[in-house]
């Protein structure tokens, strides 16, 4: 690249400049590119929470008759660390705390799994602040049972194995009696609803985008954001062992 490209990016002057061309300047500065999506003033995350509720609802329909108190949601602020927790769970008879995060979509590996790694490590001190006494803690990240979903896992299947070695199948058996060693699963969540849920999840244009000028298409965001999901996280192998999950 040219300095006077280099430039040009330096004084903010980003017009006719590729999303990949500001990315690799951006990372030889030792940084990395955040790119939002706002669509009428709401953030296209904000537009995704309908699978995510399902999901957290979904669990905590499952988890309540088997005697797990759940909260979700969870915020905290622990010695400079915060975040919240998806879901918290904890059964008051063997004292096993349960630590899930949900997600419909992956977009980011390692963003997530240093994330959870920080939540399961403060869980009993999250758990202690509510009154629940902590004898051991499973753990467990929830993915939407899409075919992207499933095939990112696969990509990454020995990452996953080292941090998540137990499947869904095995962690809801220890569920309904959570006795013996805490298992830590990677969890596939294909309930009906979550996955009507995740296909009737649309972004349709309005009147008013239609009518701003310069608006991009609907179409243009929506592959936009599809081909931001196909990119593989930065630092990770490609060729890795297939994921195999049969315990969905």
């Amino acid at each position: 690249m040219s300095q006077t490209a280099v430039s040009r990016l330096e004084r903010g002057r980003l017009g006719g400049t590729a999303v990949g061309t500001v990315a690799r300047v951006v990372a030889e500065l030792g940084a990395e590119l955040e790119v939002r999506v706002r669509w009428h003033g709401e953030e296209l995350d904000r537009l995704l929470d309908a699978a995510h509720a399902a999901m957290v609802e979904r669990l905590i329909e499952m988890l309540v008759p088997l005697g797990w108190q759940c909260a979700a949601e969870v915020t905290f602020l622990i010695g400079g660390e915060r975040g919240s927790v998806d879901v918290l769970a904890w059964h008051e008879r063997s004292g096993r705390l349960l630590v899930v995060e949900t997600k419909s979509v992956v977009p980011d590996l390692q963003q997530m799994l240093s994330a959870f790694d920080r939540k399961v490590r403060l869980g009993p001190t999250i758990a202690a602040r509510r009154g629940w006494q902590v004898s051991g803690v499973a753990k467990a990240i929830v993915l939407a049972g899409t075919a992207t979903n499933r095939r990112r896992a696969q990509r990454f299947s020995a990452t996953l194995r080292t941090v998540l070695p137990s499947d869904g199948g095995t962690m809801r058996r220890w569920l309904s009696d959570p006795v013996g060693p805490c298992p830590a699963a990677l969890w596939f969540l294909s309930d009906s609803r979550v996955m009507t849920t995740i296909r009737r999840r649309r972004i349709r244009p309005t009147e008013q985008s239609r009518a701003r000028p310069g608006a991009g298409s609907v179409s243009s965001v929506g592959a936009a954001v599809a081909a931001t999901s196909r990119v593989p996280s930065v630092g990770l192998a490609e060729r890795q062992p297939r994921y195999q999950s049969p315990g969905d």
